[in-house]
């Protein structure tokens, strides 16, 4: 269940719409931070994918992870946090799926459910948002997510990895939402679930670009089918205040440290997102390029050292 701790980006990346067009020198995903001219980290918009694309770094990227002292990642992925993920997953009080959602709905679920491996027991204690994000992605091949990736890299070099959130924060948004809502997300994953690979690997195509307007654009058409209120509920309780508590957290580490931000890719842009906020508190950012070899060969960078 390693996979249901990184979806929670990759549905910031995809909960975009209504965000304003953004300036063209704020589109990257790769910036360097500095303040009064003198380095201070890095920051990286990242989706939450195992596409090898997304995994191929070069060689000049790893140099600029491992000058950091501290990689910031929106949670750790350590053994007790998986162990609290699998319980905050699963109803604890004897309630059942098939009880929040009815048993014909429930009987569809476990059909789409078959293609995750997901054991019958298991689902019959998920929650109804730990289902719908499930379906959310593609099943997993490797496991070896982006942030994943990068959080090995930074701790075999030394680096302290930390958590800008606890998961208690990071899922309250799904736990709080309403029900009828969960539902209709719910029916909708379902719905959607023989295209939720070509809707993924779309996603990644438009990462690749190394263009932030370019994947809100990608989000916006996936949102406008949902209803304005759980848009604007994700906005407001997924993006905005998750902004809020990661920047207080990036900030209070760069007063020592060195800092790498890793964090999906929408909580970069808007006034309420990464780029402006560390701007406020009197830090510079500057666009880097991509630092995938795969984005330098298409970009005719060449390869990268």
């Amino acid at each position: 269940m390693f996979r249901m701790l990184l979806v929670t980006g990759f549905l910031a990346l995809a909960l975009a719409a209504g965000r304003p067009a953004l300036a063209q020198q704020d589109s990257a995903l790769f910036w360097s931070i500095s303040k009064q001219g003198e380095p201070a980290g890095y920051l990286l918009g990242t989706i939450h994918s195992e596409d090898p694309r997304v995994l191929d770094f070069s060689s000049r990227f790893i140099e600029q992870l491992t000058e950091n002292q501290v990689y910031a990642m929106e949670m750790v992925p350590d053994l007790p946090t998986l162990q609290q993920l699998t319980d905050f997953m699963q109803y604890q009080d004897g309630s059942t799926l098939e009880g929040y959602v009815g048993a014909e709905r429930y009987a569809r679920l476990q059909t789409v459910l078959a293609a995750y491996n997901v054991p019958p027991d298991w689902v019959s204690r998920m929650k109804v948002w730990a289902a719908m994000m499930t379906l959310s992605v593609p099943p997993p091949e490797t496991g070896f997510f982006m942030d994943f990736s990068l959080s090995l890299r930074a701790a075999g070099a030394g680096l302290e990895v930390i958590g800008l959130e606890t998961l208690d924060q990071q899922l309250s948004f799904l736990e709080d939402m309403p029900m009828d809502q969960q539902l209709m997300l719910l029916d909708k994953a379902m719905d959607e679930s023989d295209k939720v690979a070509g809707i993924h690997r779309d996603m990644v195509d438009s990462y690749l670009l190394g263009d932030l307007e370019a994947l809100s654009l990608e989000a916006e058409r996936q949102l406008d089918e949902l209803e304005p209120a759980v848009k604007e509920y994700f906005m407001a309780k997924g993006i905005e205040m998750r902004n809020l508590r990661m920047a207080r957290a990036v900030l209070e580490r760069l007063q020592t440290d060195r800092v790498f931000v890793a964090v999906g890719a929408l909580h970069l842009p808007g006034p309420t997102g990464l780029i402006q906020l560390l701007r406020k508190n009197g830090y510079e950012l500057e666009p880097l390029p991509l630092p995938f070899t795969v984005a330098a060969q298409e970009s005719g960078q060449g390869s990268p050292p």
